[in-house]
């Protein structure tokens, strides 16, 4: 088998961290992807987060002896063929970016950290994928181990899409301590997650659905329960989680339920799970809901496969952007191929990150005077600040970060970039940045200027013709005086 037509999702959830290995094949329909291998480690990530919301070093280690057997797995795939996502334990944890250090290690392989939303993108494309495109609106929820997903969506277009910090696990150790379970503390989580909903449902009954589907872990354990007990015909009904609720409150504890289909891995959560599932039918009047096998890991291969053909969702987003933003363009245009001129020439041949800094920098000048559209005044703060909170479908959360910090730093003071870029390549791209938009500031389709940039001993050199800069005054001036910018943190930038 060719192993170029494989791909692999990894998925570290706040229950379970999951592989997924699925097989391309091209159709007349449209290119599928087929799973062929899969494995599960249930490492309960979200029960290692203390009050601090800093994750202990037991749940760490869980986690990083899945990732080492996972790695193992995936030693003989490309990094284009894999892509790893972590959710809601590692998108509030406070370590979390130092835990991800030593869990790409254990990998082998680079870990996003997902916006919610981005998680409910892939969620839904994952389950979309799954039903006819003739099923109508389709309305999926996802309830993990930290929190919850919502999304409206036609065919695998989703229209609308929330993410709630509700989960399993997060619920069961909140409110059912030791699986200890009574009516009192039961409504109260109930309670709770009604709460939540509620501050979404007007908007998704507002849109209305023909189809509701529930995916991934508490849904399809909850509908095996309820079909293997006979507490529902197929799926999940309201009656059938009234009927679990009540074996719960008799056996008083998780642990002393006896059920069929209940997994001893499900029981610590079933409580909690349970209760954000009762909210979500009492307060979006729901009765049935089908079970979906897909979730989380399968839109993640969908997304791999669309990147390895050229349909990346990043891509579409900043065309979203720009057409949203009343981007000029033509000037985002001039700028980017500029930018990523000089990148080229300073990277030089074969450098390993060349291709990933070179979509950074391409995104940022897409997106560089997207502040505009607030204000002139300051406007690559305005910036930054969108490209840093917006959601970008696509994009993991370090991606927008650091878009966002090249966008803040293409203009203005370097110093407000300390702490915010991940190396060189980062500074580098920053300074191809700065150089085109200061370059290309008469918004003109002229000629480009003949420039090159190189790295030297002490940092970088930029070398310019002469009778060039004689002719263009204001533009020496300005270079001379970046050169100066970046001598003020340390960086030796030199106009020869």
């Amino acid at each position: 088998m060719n192993s170029s037509r494989l791909l692999a999702a990894v998925d570290l959830g706040s229950n379970s961290f999951r592989l997924l290995i699925g097989r391309v094949a091209d159709t007349s329909g449209g290119s599928q992807v087929y799973p062929l291998d899969s494995l599960k480690e249930t490492v309960r990530l979200a029960s290692g987060l203390n009050r601090e919301k800093r994750l202990d070093a037991e749940s760490q280690q869980r986690a990083l002896i899945a990732l080492e057997r996972f790695g193992e797995r995936l030693r003989s795939f490309a990094p284009d063929q894999v892509r790893a996502v972590a959710t809601n334990t590692l998108r509030v944890a406070k370590n979390a970016r130092e835990f991800l250090g030593s869990a790409e290690i254990a990998l082998g392989f680079p870990i996003e950290v997902i916006a919610g939303r981005e998680e409910a993108r892939l969620i839904y494309s994952g389950v979309s994928h799954t039903y006819p495109m003739q099923a109508g609106e389709m309305l999926v929820v996802d309830i993990g181990g930290g929190s919850t997903e919502f999304i409206i969506g036609t065919g695998h277009e989703p229209r609308l899409m929330e993410s709630l910090f509700m989960g399993c696990v997060s619920y069961s150790m909140q409110f059912f301590p030791g699986g200890e379970i009574d009516r009192y503390t039961l409504k109260q989580a109930e309670l709770a997650a009604q709460k939540e909903v509620e501050v979404i449902a007007r908007d998704f009954i507002a849109t209305g659905w023909q189809l509701a589907i529930g995916s991934s872990g508490t849904a399809k354990a909850l509908g095996e329960i309820l079909e293997a007990n006979g507490f529902a015909e197929h799926g999940i009904t309201r009656e059938g989680l009234e009927r679990l609720r009540d074996a719960l409150l008799k056996a008083g504890n998780a642990q002393r339920v006896k059920l069929e289909a209940l997994k001893p891995d499900r029981i610590p959560v079933l409580p909690g799970g349970l209760a954000i599932m009762l909210a979500v039918f009492s307060v979006l009047g729901i009765d049935r809901m089908e079970v979906s096998e897909a979730a989380l890991r399968q839109g993640v291969l969908y997304d791999l496969l669309g990147r390895s053909q050229r349909h990346d969702m990043r891509d579409v987003t900043i065309e979203q952007f720009s057409q949203r933003y009343s981007i000029d363009r033509p000037q985002a245009r001039r700028v980017a191929e500029l930018a990523v001129k000089l990148l080229r020439q300073a990277l030089g041949e074969g450098h390993d990150d060349s291709e990933q800094i070179e979509r950074i920098l391409n995104w940022a000048a897409a997106l560089h005077e997207i502040g505009l559209s607030i204000s002139h005044s300051a406007y690559h703060k305005h910036s930054a600040y969108i490209l840093s909170n917006a959601d970008m479908p696509g994009f993991s959360k370090m991606d927008q970060v650091r878009v966002a910090a090249l966008v803040l730093g293409h203009t203005g003071k370097l110093t407000k970039l300390s702490g915010q870029l991940s190396g060189d390549n980062d500074w580098l791209a920053v300074l191809c940045l700065r150089l085109a938009v200061l370059l290309y500031r008469r918004r003109a389709d002229v000629a480009a200027p003949a420039l090159t940039l190189s790295r030297t001993s002490r940092g970088y050199a930029l070398a310019a013709n002469p009778e060039w800069l004689a002719d263009n005054p204001l533009t020496e001036f300005s270079l001379r005086q970046e050169c100066l910018e970046w001598g003020k943190i340390g960086y030796t930038v030199e106009l020869v």
